[in-house]
């Protein structure tokens, strides 16, 4: 292989914003050669953005600063090359779907670079039809991007940039926006889509959700340098992963405190590959089994309670159906299930944004129903899942103090307020920073603190976490656990098993609008008819598990879950 012209090759490269007194990239040396999957990892602010930047062409077309070294794409200097042929080299697909859609339909859509080549119509048709086939999206070319699941929207991206056949697909945190179980069939079509000619990049937070599926190298990115470009299995078996702030599989953690070391000749890279000899699994059993039964937990009182909920968008189809439930005071509760499955439609009629077509919501007892939104916001907080749908002022502080500027408080309370809520969202040095100039992630901490600064009651979080890097997910979902602890009630609709696992005491499962299940964590993620029915993805937990000889799989599931937080200091 390393016979072959690399089709990426950075040499001595760095690269430095205009805007910026220092250089983002420094003196990166990397090759990505035909056959080749590469996953691209490390914190946020590592500088795998850039790199991508530079990869397909928006460095320096777009993004302007300055080059130092060489970057060559298919053996020519990128400086010397233009965007449009950049593109039909390097194909893109974005986190977020939506912002790459130009089409009035998907046909259209995954058509249009070949418009933009003049392709004869009658060349043009079954070349899309060529490609939507083989992403599985051949029978919606007629509808509207925007209509479609998350999923189904990444596969017409993929399939727009498929058609002009690339020799580089560059993901950019392809598992952002999905349910698990279509996160999983993402990664499954990546690798299916796989040849000898092409190279595949993924830049992506959930690592092991990625190595679900072969991946030839890892590269491990931090302040703006490789550390490490190496195989998965050499990766995981060192301490590096950690100290940049990347959280490893879970089953090795599992692993690690079942006080086994972990070494690369076990093959640590995937559950599939993992070897245990039969002394790490009477290890294992043995961890399992001297744990204390867990402590039965406390009733509390309930806070938030839906009675009969449901709600139809048309006379065709209902999106909620019977829905009933309580949350208790001081619970933090998971609300987990398939895209569509109704999530995000429940904490609408929580919030007031729409009114239910039969049942009610009450909160501390009383029916919220005479309640506006602006009253209920005084109590409940929502923060949605995309961020540009929620910010409204141009600066990072105005945005945060927007809500306590009706509060008319003296001004030194409300900059202490919100200066606090800032540093724990990371996001104080940046205070003084338009909105604009924020990632998406960062945006997203922004959201979340201009409700935190309110103290609510309770507070509702569609995907707090997506895009965020291991670090600042764990600053957030800290705070929002110490919120917790002081009596807030927090809900949050996630496709993060691991959040789930981490934080939640409870599981709110539902499907095609209904709740179908009211569990643990660890039970929810070790049933495999509730699994299949909700679009949830099975634990690595549970695999340890069986690999190990162990039947209570849920049991294993929950010592761990106890264990980890006792280690963190969540108990």
């Amino acid at each position: 292989m390393k016979e072959q012209l690399p089709l990426i090759q950075f040499q001595n490269f760095s690269f430095q914003y205009r805007a910026q007194k220092a250089p983002t990239l420094h003196d990166i040396n990397l090759s990505v050669y035909a056959g080749e999957k590469v996953l691209i990892v490390g914190p946020s602010g590592s500088g795998k953005s850039t790199l991508a930047h530079c990869i397909n062409g928006l460095i320096p077309f777009n993004y302007k600063g300055r080059m130092e070294g060489s970057l060559k794409v298919m053996g020519k200097e990128t400086r010397e090359m233009d965007m449009f042929a950049l593109s039909k080299v390097v194909g893109t697909v974005l986190q977020d779907p939506d912002g790459q859609f130009v089409g009035l339909t998907a046909g259209e859509d995954i058509a249009f670079s070949l418009e933009n080549s003049a392709v004869p119509q009658g060349e043009m048709i079954p070349r899309v039809q060529a490609s939507a086939d083989k992403v599985g999206v051949g029978g919606f070319l007629a509808h509207s991007p925007f209509d479609l699941s998350g999923g189904q929207k990444q596969r017409v991206s993929l399939a727009g940039v498929l058609i002009d056949r690339v020799k580089v697909l560059l993901f950019d945190e392809p598992l952002a926006n999905l349910d698990p179980a279509t996160g999983k069939q993402a990664i499954e079509l990546i690798d299916d889509l796989m040849e000898s000619e092409n190279a595949v990049i993924i830049i992506e937070h959930r690592l092991e959700d990625v190595l679900h599926r072969k991946v030839d190298r890892v590269i491990l990115m931090d302040e703006g340098r490789i550390l490490a470009d190496m195989p998965p299995d050499k990766l995981l078996s060192m301490a590096l992963l950690k100290k940049s702030g990347i959280r490893e599989p879970l089953y090795l953690t599992a692993l690690k405190y079942a006080g086994l070391p972990i070494h690369e000749a076990m093959r640590p890279g995937s559950m599939d590959t993992l070897i245990l000899t039969e002394e790490a699994c009477v290890r294992v059993r043995a961890w399992f089994f001297k744990a204390d039964k867990t402590a039965e937990k406390k009733k509390g009182t309930p806070l938030l309670t839906a009675e009969g909920l449901s709600f139809r968008y048309d006379l065709h189809s209902e999106a909620l159906h019977d829905v009933s439930f309580s949350v208790l005071k001081g619970e933090m509760t998971a609300i987990v299930g398939t895209n569509g499955a109704g999530k995000s439609t429940l904490a609408k009629l929580i919030c007031g944004f729409e009114k239910p077509c039969g049942g009610r919501v009450l909160l501390n007892g009383a029916d919220l129903a005479p309640l506006n939104i602006a009253k209920r916001a005084a109590h409940i907080g929502y923060v949605m899942q995309n961020p540009n749908q929620m910010i409204s002022k141009t600066m990072i502080y105005d945005e945060v103090a927007m809500g306590l500027q009706s509060l008319a408080l003296p001004d030194d309370e409300m900059r202490e307020r919100v200066e606090s809520t800032l540093k724990i969202c990371g996001l104080y040095p940046f205070r003084n920073w338009p909105v604009s100039a924020l990632s998406f992630g960062q945006k997203k901490r922004v959201t979340i603190a201009a409700v935190l600064v309110m103290s609510p009651e309770v507070i509702i979080l569609d995907e707090p976490t997506a895009g965020q890097d291991f670090r600042h997910y764990t600053d957030i979902m800290e705070f929002l656990r110490g919120l917790n602890q002081q009596g807030v009630t927090v809900l949050m609709i996630t496709h993060d098993m691991h959040l789930m696992l981490e934080y939640a005491a409870r599981t709110l499962v539902f499907s095609g609008g209904r709740l179908i299940k009211d569990t643990s964590p660890a039970a929810a993620l070790t049933d495999g008819m509730l699994i299949k029915e909700a679009s949830l993805k099975e634990t690595s937990l549970f695999a340890l598990a069986q690999k190990a000889g162990i039947e209570d799989t849920t049991a294993f599931v929950q010592r761990f879950i106890d264990r980890d937080r006792e280690v963190s200091g969540r108990e």
